[in-house]
């Protein structure tokens, strides 16, 4: 199984991708980091496919194995470039991945983390 959490870039250049002094805010469902779960497959190989396959359900593009959609309330433009994914696999290993316009860069854990917070209200589209 792959749990995924994103991190939403939340500096004000965000869409010009990550960098390690942006803040970031976990997205959240009833308070509570939102963790996407993918169980390996055929389709779901690695923590970048993995990855992947949040950042479809991101974009409102469907669910993950257990169900779950992207929350309503978190920005209008969702998972976007200047996010970061976090990966846990099943070997128990961790890997962050920024997103890119074309695909992801694999990234340190970031630092500089933001509460849980309405990003809507810092996001620009």
């Amino acid at each position: 199984m792959y749990a995924v959490t994103v991190y939403m870039n939340t500096h004000r250049d965000n869409f010009d991708g990550y960098e390690p002094h942006h803040p970031l805010a976990p997205a959240t469902r009833d308070g509570s980091a939102l963790r996407l779960v993918f169980h390996a497959s055929d389709r779901i190989r690695s923590h970048e496919d993995a990855a992947d396959a949040a950042f479809v359900v991101g974009n409102r593009q469907g669910a993950d194995d257990h169900g779950r959609t992207w929350p309503a309330h978190i920005r209008s433009v969702s998972v976007s470039v200047g996010d970061v994914v976090e990966v846990t696999g099943p070997d128990a290993r961790t890997v962050h991945l920024s997103v890119d316009s074309y695909g992801f860069s694999p990234v340190a854990a970031p630092t500089l983390l933001a509460a849980p917070a309405d990003p809507d209200a810092t996001h620009r589209d």
